[in-house]
């Protein structure tokens, strides 16, 4: 673990204070809402329905116990009205197209929401004097990636080859230039971006992505094809970067611009793995599933290796992982075993996981 400068107060920071997620009917959105509201904050949700069937926001009931407000992004007055209405203090924007291979399919819409979306939430921010503290949540494919095999660093160059990688460039650049541009002032709010790497664990049924892909194998009894198994991605639990997230705000808001600027949240180096050694690690963990291997030539590009260095988070933060990576493998599983044997436990599996969780982290 880091230093614990953040800990002592994080578990009483957020009571009462009033917090806007975009994108809370998400895998993280409905994670980092439902831990909100554990700390008593005052959570406002706007996004778009949830686009899986089952998701984690309606499994958990995350709406119940939210002010949830469905809306796009991409809508500039829908955001207005939003911040307008319920004055938050502080916004985790997570609103995305988060899908790499959507992305080729739906490039139009991908930029839209990720880059645009990010400009509408800024420029609302500063017509908001409420607002203390932004987190805008992009990704560790930000980066311009050049096949490094070490872990890139918050200074590296943005970039992206697909447009979901180069659309989360851009969302970096943005935040950064309306940082320069308009929260530079004294008694302006202050502005972050945070890059987490590959997040698992339950609740996540997206389309093409690793884990929900051995879930829907391992219930259907058929194979779980792995279509790039030499993929090297830096695997975490998703409440890893959540609590970074959370201690990034809290710092934002408490001391302002001292924590202005992009932050990295990824496992240690070491966890970052080959897809297909960690489909095994997950199947072997779960006791079933066969795995097939299905390279495809034609397929669309995605990056080969793909590390961050979270040197400055563990340094300025006191932010660390608390979960080796068998805990994380054993906790997804865990819970994914749990919502299928009975699938009303979504909310009480996703409860004990946090308090568990912030217990490990000393929080």
């Amino acid at each position: 673990m880091g230093s614990g400068m953040s800990k002592v107060s994080f578990a009483n920071f957020y009571a009462g204070k009033r917090v806007l997620v975009t994108g809370h009917t998400g895998f993280k959105g409905s994670w980092l809402t439902i831990w909100l509201k554990l700390l008593g904050a005052d959570v406002v949700g706007f996004a778009l329905p949830p686009d899986t069937e089952p998701n984690l926001f309606a499994a958990a009931g995350v709406a119940d116990d939210v002010a949830s407000l469905l809306g796009d992004v991409t809508d500039v007055s829908a955001v207005s009205a939003a911040f307008e209405r319920h004055r938050p203090q502080i916004v985790i924007h997570s609103a995305a197209q988060a899908l790499v291979r959507r992305s080729y399919r739906e490039p139009i819409q991908t930029y839209a929401t990720n880059v645009m979306g990010t400009v509408h939430v800024l420029d609302v921010t500063r017509q908001t004097p409420s607002v203390r503290a932004v987190v805008v949540v992009t990704s560790d494919k930000c980066y311009e990636n050049r096949e490094w095999s070490q872990g890139y660093r918050e200074e590296d160059a943005m970039g992206g080859a697909d447009p979901y990688s180069s659309s989360k460039g851009a969302a970096e650049l943005i935040t950064a230039a309306y940082r320069r541009s308009f929260f530079a002032n004294n008694g302006s709010a202050a502005i972050a971006s945070a890059r987490a790497g590959n997040v698992i664990g339950g609740g996540d049924w997206a389309e093409d992505r690793l884990v929900p892909d051995i879930v829907r194998g391992i219930c259907s009894g058929g194979p779980i094809v792995i279509r790039r198994p030499d993929s090297v991605r830096p695997w975490q639990h998703v409440l890893e970067p959540l609590r970074g997230y959370l201690l990034l705000a809290q710092r934002l808001f408490e001391e302002s611009s001292a924590y202005a600027g992009a932050w990295n949240f990824g496992p240690p180096e070491q966890d970052a793995l080959p897809v297909a050694e960690f489909a095994q690690r997950v199947v072997s963990a779960w006791g079933k599933g066969e795995l097939k291997i299905e390279t495809d030539p034609a397929a669309p590009h995605e990056a080969q290796f793909l590390r961050l260095n979270c040197e400055k988070a563990s340094r300025q933060l006191g932010w660390d992982p608390a979960l080796s990576q068998d805990q994380t493998v054993a906790w997804t599983v865990d819970w994914y075993r749990r919502f299928y044997q009975n699938r009303s436990s979504a909310k009480s599996n996703t409860t004990k996981q946090i308090e568990d969780y912030m217990r490990a982290a000393n929080l």
